[in-house]
């Protein structure tokens, strides 16, 4: 198939909503495992393929975090909104620590987008309830957040590493 040239994390998953005081282990569990650790070992294992430093031509990573790394998500998800905390210092620290072995990392972090996730937390039409919180009062399209990760995985952002492009209608 070829040398590996990219990588989009784009693990997550969400449960209820709930307050952080009723959460349990298990969920967190759950949550942390899939939504970051499943991201480094991917990300291990691009790296260990793309650079230069194991023989590789280089290449981009994109991992997708969340615009609720920002906010908080309170009341809902915060368990989310952390794990994807995490995916933002991911990509801060695998870029500076990949960058001179032919790596960008970058990140894309969405808002309220209209995809399948939200029903796993009991509210398949959370964006509709949510949207206008955002200054351009509207949810997102899927298509939208893929456009954004193909300009970061192409050459026209040869010289963009270590970054964020928020897909959050102005939030």
């Amino acid at each position: 198939m070829g040398t590996v040239s990219a990588l989009v994390n784009n693990a997550g998953i969400l449960e209820t909503q709930m307050r952080v005081d009723e959460m349990n282990a298990a969920r967190l569990n759950r949550i942390f495992v899939t939504n970051i650790t499943s991201c480094f070992l991917c990300a291990k294992e691009a790296v260990r393929r793309m650079s230069t430093k194991y023989g590789g031509r280089g290449g981009a990573i994109v991992n997708v975090s969340s615009a609720a790394s920002r906010l908080g998500s309170a009341g809902e998800y915060v368990d989310y909104a952390a794990s994807k905390g995490a995916i933002d210092t991911l990509t801060i620290g695998l870029a500076h620590e990949v960058g001179g072995e032919g790596i960008r990392v970058n990140a894309v972090r969405p808002g309220f987008i209209y995809t399948d996730i939200h029903a796993s937390g009991g509210e398949p039409n959370r964006v509709d309830r949510v949207k206008g919180a955002t200054p351009m009062k509207r949810g997102g399209q899927p298509y939208e957040v893929a456009a954004a990760i193909m300009w970061l995985l192409s050459a026209e952002a040869s010289y963009t590493s270590g970054t964020f492009i928020d897909v959050a209608g102005g939030r």
